[in-house]
C-alpha cells in the first residue's frame, strides 16, 4: 500500500521524457523523475521507493531515504525562511518545511534545530516540529531499570540534560553525572536509572550495578599491566581525569578499586595504584 511518508514497493507502469510513472494505488500514478531513473530497468518491476509531497502537493517518489523519517527525530539544518515558515535540508529535492505554528524560536539560515518529523493531519503535507514536546509518547513506557536505551540529547536546564529516549519519551540525565559536555542531537547510549512516580524518567549515560564494576575491574587490571604495573590514578585524581580515561563516574572508580584492593590484586599508594600480581 502506498502512503505519503513511507518506503513502498510500487510497480512501474510507464515511461515518459521525464521519469517513470509508478502504481500507487489509491494516490493514483506516482512520478519517479527521471534524473533517479536506475539503469536496467523495465516496465512491469517494482522499484523501493520514498513517497513525498512535490511543491504542488502531487506524490512524488523517490529512491533515496530522508535523513529523518516521518515519526522520528533528529538534528537538521536550515537553509531557508520564507514567508510561510523555515525549510531544513532533510537530504530529497525539496526541503522540509517548518511552520511558523511549529517553531518553538524562530528558526535562523546555517542554524541545526532538534525536529519531529511528521504528517501534518491539517494539511496532508510532512512537516517538522521544533516544539519536541508535543510529539513525546505520554503513555507510560514500559522501559526497566538499568535498561540500555537510545538518546538523542535536545535540551538543558539546571538540573541537567534533557534527552528523547528510544525515540518515543523523553527523560533527564542529572548534571552532576556528566563529565563531557553534551551537545543538541548528539546521539550516544544510556540507561534508565528511575521510573518515578510522577511519570517522569531518569537516566545515565553509565550502566549499573555489579556488571559495571566487573567490567571496569577488568579494565583497570588491563591498563595497569600496560603501564608496567603502576598508574598514577586514585582518590587524589579530579572527577574529570577519571571519566576522561575511564569513562565512569568517581563513585564507580572507587567501587572497583576497593574491589580489586580486597582481592588482593592492587595496592592503593598515595599518588596512585599498584599491580600485585597479574590477573589470571
Amino acid at each position: 500500500m502506498a502512503t505519503i511518508g513511507e518506503r513502498a514497493s510500487l510497480q512501474i507502469l510507464h515511461e515518459k521524457s521525464f521519469g517513470l510513472f509508478l502504481d500507487g494505488g489509491e494516490l493514483g500514478e506516482i512520478l519517479l523523475p527521471h534524473r533517479e531513473i536506475p539503469r536496467g530497468c523495465s516496465i512491469g518491476e517494482s522499484l523501493d521507493v520514498f513517497l513525498y509531497n512535490d511543491s504542488e502537493d502531487r506524490p512524488v517518489a523517490t529512491l533515496a531515504s530522508p535523513k529523518v523519517m516521518p515519526g522520528q527525530f533528529g538534528r537538521l539544518k536550515c537553509v531557508a525562511v520564507t514567508g510561510v515558515g523555515a525549510f531544513l535540508d532533510w537530504g530529497l529535492p525539496k526541503d522540509l518545511l517548518v511552520p511558523f505554528r511549529e517553531q518553538k524560536i524562530r528558526m535562523d539560515v546555517g542554524k541545526n534545530y532538534i525536529v519531529h518529523v511528521h504528517l501534518d493531519e491539517q494539511t496532508g503535507r510532512i512537516i517538522a516540529s521544533s516544539r519536541i514536546a508535543r510529539h513525546m509518547d505520554l503513555t507510560p513506557p514500559d522501559f526497566r531499570l538499568e535498561q540500555e536505551v537510545d538518546l538523542i540529547i535536545f535540551g538543558k536546564t539546571d538540573l541537567g540534560y534533557k534527552a528523547i529516549i528510544n525515540g518515543t519519551h523523553s527523560g533527564l540525565i542529572f548534571a552532576n553525572e556528566v563529565f563531557q559536555p553534551l551537545q543538541p542531537g548528539e546521539a550516544l547510549k544510556g540507561y534508565i536509572t528511575a521510573l518515578r512516580p510522577d511519570g517522569k524518567i531518569n537516566i545515565s549515560l553509565h550502566a549499573a550495578g555489579r556488571a559495571k564494576v566487573d567490567d571496569l575491574e577488568g579494565q583497570i587490571l588491563a591498563e595497569l599491566a600496560a603501564r608496567g604495573g603502576f598508574w598514577s590514578i586514585g582518590d587524589h585524581s579530579p572527577v574529570a581525569e577519571i571519566n576522561d580515561e575511564l569513562g565512569v563516574s568517581k563513585r564507580t572508580f572507587k567501587q572497583a578499586t576497593g574491589a580489586l584492593f580486597k582481592k588482593g590484586e592492587i595496592m592503593i599508594e598515595n599518588n596512585g595504584i599498584r599491580l600485585v600480581k597479574e590477573a589470571d
